[in-house]
């Protein structure tokens, strides 16, 4: 999984400690360890570290010493406590006191593993946003990059329905960036001191999806020993993104549309209504009207959901943009991977412009990420890119040329997803897989 934070296991326990480590080292997370306390908070303070997993219960240094110190040297700093049995009501202090998550052990795999990832993401999040507001000042909106009509008409729309605290849809295709629309338009909003999680509902099952946002109480299924707070609790105040809420059930539709109207949710198995103040952004992949009037998507949710609609447009209604893009991500890839190519050939410019983008900008990246890999002169030229078709299609290969297992699963993901119009779960039905599993290979190929 590729992520630049840098995350530190202190665990004075050498077989949980261990396992902790491999654990994550099975999803491509990379994390160190300490099981000396005091080393550990010497670490903290002398280098830079995003994420700290650590036990409460530790001598010389506990839990909550760690937490305190972390959190003293780098406020940013994202820390998830590890706790025993009988010890959750100092996970909740924990919590209290600033930690983002904690895990009970023993712990089931995939618990762990989705904290963490969740950490990473918000990890992030937080270094994008300080690099935007270090980068960008007054001009937040530099990171939307293009120049084109279309691109300048949707950022100053964004930034005169950002300020009002309402409900925002966006709509567009797979790869236009509407991820990174929200996150604008909760920069420019009265929460920007707040914060801004993103949600794939398509991701996870429907009960997963239930629990995650709203939280559960204890006893309610297997493996559910504690009351645990969900993303609307814990992003209070703040804003939250909502990523392919069309792939929601018709009994989920119900519960969302609670929330949005009177502010008020229920935790899985609990029966006192939670009062919450988050600002909505939904995004949808497919057509909701359409989906409405296929009886798929319920009217009250979209008309609820659709009070301010935006529009982001396809790559290839604006392809002024596309030499801007490549050239930024030139110095982006470039910079990652420490080439020194300066310039992209007239001829290269040429076929990227023809092509007709179908995986839009988050296609483009990826194109531009390979060909950077592959060069080896000072300057971008046409055989450094894949084959790209004129009739825009998909990046055309020789049938002879023989690829890896990855490129091979890469292929067929991207396959799936163009011929279910980005529907992540009747991609991953098709392929036979289980939608967690899909959505980790799109994060795996940057898809």
């Amino acid at each position: 999984m590729n992520d630049s934070s840098s995350i530190l296991i202190v665990e004075d326990d050498s077989t949980m400690r261990h396992l902790i480590r491999d654990t994550l080292a099975a999803e491509g997370i990379a994390a160190q360890m300490s099981e000396d306390s005091r080393a550990a908070a010497n670490l903290i303070e002398q280098s830079r570290v995003d994420i700290v997993l650590t036990d409460l219960m530790m001598p010389h240094l506990d839990g909550m010493e760690i937490l305190a110190r972390a959190r003293h040297h780098n406020p940013d700093c994202v820390v998830i406590v590890i706790t025993g049995y009988g010890t959750i009501e100092s996970a909740v202090e924990a919590i209290r006191k600033g930690a983002y998550d904690y895990v009970q052990k023993p712990f089931e795999p995939d618990a762990l593993v989705l904290a963490v990832q969740r950490a990473m993401e918000h990890a992030r999040l937080v270094r994008e946003n300080k690099s935007l507001r270090e980068q960008a000042g007054e001009r937040r909106e530099g990171d939307l990059i293009g120049s084109s009509r279309k691109m300048v008409e949707l950022k100053n729309f964004i930034a005169r329905i950002a300020p009002f605290d309402t409900t925002v849809l966006i709509q567009g295709e797979t790869g236009t960036g509407k991820e990174l629309v929200a996150k604008f338009i909760h920069q420019w909003s009265s929460r920007v001191g707040r914060r801004f999680l993103p949600v794939n509902c398509g991701a996870l099952t429907e009960t997963l999806l239930e629990s995650e946002l709203f939280g559960h109480v204890r006893g309610t299924f297997t493996g559910a020993d504690s009351d645990k707070k969900g993303l609307f609790e814990t992003v209070d105040k703040g804003t939250i993104f909502l990523d392919e809420i069309n792939s929601i059930s018709p009994a989920f539709q119900v519960k969302l549309l609670r929330v949005l109207q009177e502010g008020t949710y229920l935790r899985v198995g609990g029966r006192d209504p939670r009062t919450v103040d988050v600002r909505v952004i939904a995004a949808a992949n497919a057509d909701l009207e359409k989906e409405v009037e296929a009886g798929l998507f319920r009217s009250d949710l979209y008309y609820r959901l659709n009070v301010v609609p935006v529009v982001i447009p396809p790559l290839r209604e604006r392809r002024e943009d596309i030499a801007l893009l490549a050239h930024h991500f030139l110095a982006v890839y470039g910079a990652k991977y420490g080439k020194t190519i300066s310039s992209i050939s007239g001829g290269a410019l040429d076929l990227l412009r023809a092509y007709s983008w179908p995986g839009n900008v988050r296609e483009l990246e990826n194109v531009m990420e390979r060909a950077i890999i592959v060069a080896d002169e000072n300057e971008l030229q046409p055989v450094h890119l894949p084959r790209l078709s004129a009739s825009g299609q998909e990046p055309v290969e020789s049938d002879d040329v023989l690829m890896s297992l990855e490129e091979m699963e890469k292929r067929l993901i991207v396959k799936g997803l163009r011929l279910t119009g980005g529907h992540k779960g009747r991609t991953a039905e098709i392929l036979g897989i289980s939608p967690v599993s899909l959505w980790r290979k799109i994060k795996k190929y940057a898809l």
